[in-house]
């Protein structure tokens, strides 16, 4: 095995080489470290699968566009307003389309993904309510929801979130990321979505037209009125459009802020990412530090209702439980015939991640840990059994279950990496791989995803429904895109799911010499070791005719910086966000790098555009 590191310098000047130099590289983005693979490696069952994952997902992607989406982006179903099935779900389709592109795959897959993007929010924009009062002239407006819950305006940027990994340059996703993080910056007179007094975005529904300030309804919930039997099946399994609005009756209290709404600190976060202009990375940390300091007030809990004058429980009689979707939230389900506790106060995990994307501070998730301790303090044994409780109503907690309350704790390990909180996820199948305990984990959860994109297709072409039988959300029952393993053992990162997070890994790839994101053709990467400062990956070139180049970045977004880089036993030292690798015809080998995490401000700049 041989290796080469040649640490260039790009100054414009023999001064400036010579004090970069004298520097011993320390201006970071001055030095371009670059590692040679030379030595041949047959190429392993992990890297051949992981190619075919990526090709496999592009091929069904495709066959899912082509069935579902028409040459304008449009979604071939019927368009409807609503938490049942409504714009959101539109685009929800290509969950995870973005993450395929900026894994390597065809440029398909965005073209694909942007005309989607595009079309549906012309058809949403086009398509009108009749009796839902706030979206009779257009379901979006500024090409953004009018007015709508947080669950399901996160569940509609899955796809926008993400564009910036392979297409920030892009004019029209520029103008966008600054509209709409302005829409809760109060730099539009027509969405007054935030109180900067009280620091409370005013409503659970809220979007480009504002806040509702008045209690919601079951209609502005389920929708204008709808033929279901014989045509449609929805999804919450409502067989009747009465059924649909009863799902929703005691939807009421939306009036005031509530966790979901810290989902909305994406916009900024995205905003911040592509400008660097401080406005966003200070509203969005003093929003979340507002919800910060109400958990350290109500007992490390987090409310569920904060009333417009700021206090806790403001709207929903001083009761920090209260309110739609909180911790007391238990409400008949007809479809079911039972009542159904619906708690989503997690959901505002999302913009503490955020925060800590921005500043590495461990407040943020000390918060949400001390919060994990303080409900699972309310255990009780029952017939000599341990329950843990999920819910808090007027009498106290409620809702019992084996399980410890663990809601973050997944991502908390991930982000801090602290013993402790590993412990807390000690047996999770990839987190045991890192640790060296499941050799067999990579093939086993490839071999997982091709499987499922298999099936998705068998879905796919066996789907009978029609356009006009069809609502928004029945084709993602089908939506091929199965990429979490690829997310893990390529990127080591977190799987953004259906909130419209951020990508958090701990590398990415680049194609230099196509000038875009993602691994080259042929080359492979599996990570198998991750600590705090510490990341190891094997990158595998299976060409075995040409040579391949690859950037490697340290963090999803260049957050993290490399201090040194190891290929075989020799240890070089490196100052930069991003290390270049050129790979011999056939050759693959594994680089273990060290890392100081959160040093950088983030971007999404690729790496030649920021030297």
């Amino acid at each position: 095995m041989t290796a080469r590191y040649d640490l260039r310098h790009c100054c414009k000047t023999g001064f400036l080489v010579a004090l970069a130099v004298a520097m011993s590289y320390r201006t970071v983005e001055a030095a371009k470290p670059t590692v040679s693979i030379e030595a041949p490696l047959s190429p392993p069952a992990w890297a051949l699968l992981e190619r075919e994952l990526i090709r496999t997902n592009t091929a069904a992607c495709r066959e899912f566009f082509e069935k579902y989406f028409d040459e304008r982006g449009f979604l071939l179903c019927v368009e409807r307003w609503g938490g049942d099935d409504g714009p959101d779900d539109a685009i929800e389709n290509c969950l995870d389309w973005p993450i395929l592109h900026a894994l390597g795959a065809s440029d398909d897959i965005l073209e694909m993904y942007k005309r989607a993007w595009e079309g549906h929010l012309r058809q949403y924009t086009l398509a009108k309510t009749t009796d839902v009062p706030f979206a009779r002239d257009g379901m979006y407006y500024k090409e953004f929801p009018v007015m709508m819950d947080w669950l399901h305006n996160g569940e509609g940027l899955v796809v926008f979130n993400l564009q910036g990994l392979s297409d920030p340059d892009d004019e029209r996703f520029a103008q966008r990321v600054k509209r709409f993080a302005g829409f809760y910056m109060n730099e539009d007179p027509g969405a007054p979505n935030y109180d900067a007094k009280h620091k409370i975005i005013k409503s659970m529904f809220n979007g480009s037209r504002g806040p509702l300030m008045r209690k919601a309804t079951g209609l502005d919930w389920a929708g204008d009125p709808i033929e279901v039997e014989n045509r449609f099946k929805p999804r919450h399994g409502e067989t009747t459009y009465a059924q649909m609005v009863e799902h929703f009756k005691d939807y009421n209290d939306t009036v005031g802020d509530h966790p979901q709404n810290l989902k909305a600190t994406t916009l900024a976060l995205n905003a911040y990412l592509l400008t660097h202009e401080e406005k966003y990375k200070t509203w969005l940390l003093e929003y979340v530090d507002a919800w910060r300091e109400r958990m350290a007030a109500n007992k490390n809990i987090i409310p569920t209702n904060i009333g417009l004058d700021g206090k806790i429980g403001g709207e929903t009689g001083g009761n920090w439980w209260g309110g739609v979707y909180g911790w007391g939230f238990t409400v008949y389900d007809p479809a079911s015939a039972k009542m159904a506790s619906r708690n989503q106060h997690q959901a505002g995990f999302q913009g503490f991640m955020n925060a800590y994307m921005l500043t590495g501070d461990d407040r943020y998730l000390d918060a949400w840990r001390k919060q994990i301790d303080a409900v699972n303090a309310n255990k009780k044994v029952v017939d000599g059994k341990t329950l843990y409780p999920t819910m808090h109503g007027d009498k106290g907690w409620y809702e019992f279950r084996p399980e410890k309350y663990s809601y973050s704790a997944f991502e908390i390990a991930y982000l801090s990496m602290k013993p402790d909180d590993l412990a807390r996820v000690a047996g999770q199948g990839w987190f045991s791989y890192l640790a060296g305990k499941n050799a067999g984990y990579p093939e086993q959860a490839l071999r997982g995803d091709l499987s499922r994109v298999r099936t998705q297709v068998e879905g796919i072409r066996n789907d009978t429904t029609t356009p006009d039988t069809r609502l928004a959300d029945d084709p993602m029952a089908y939506t091929p895109c199965s990429i979490m393993s690829l997310i893990e053992l390529a990127l080591g990162g977190l799987h953004p799911g259906r909130g419209g997070s951020a990508l958090f890994c701990r590398l990415r790839y680049f194609d230099p010499d196509e000038g875009r994101a993602g691994m080259p053709e042929d080359v492979a990467a599996l990570i198998d070791e991750m600590t705090d400062d510490r990341v190891s990956v094997t990158l595998v070139n299976m060409d075995q005719l040409d040579s391949r180049t690859v950037v490697v970045q340290a963090g999803g977004y260049a957050e993290h910086q490399f201090t040194s880089v190891k290929l075989g036993d020799k240890p070089q030292p490196v100052d930069a966000s991003h290390v270049t690798v050129k790979l011999a015809p056939g050759a693959g080998a594994r680089l273990s790098f060290t890392m100081k995490r959160h040093v950088n401000v983030p971007t999404m700049a690729f790496p030649w555009d920021r030297e």
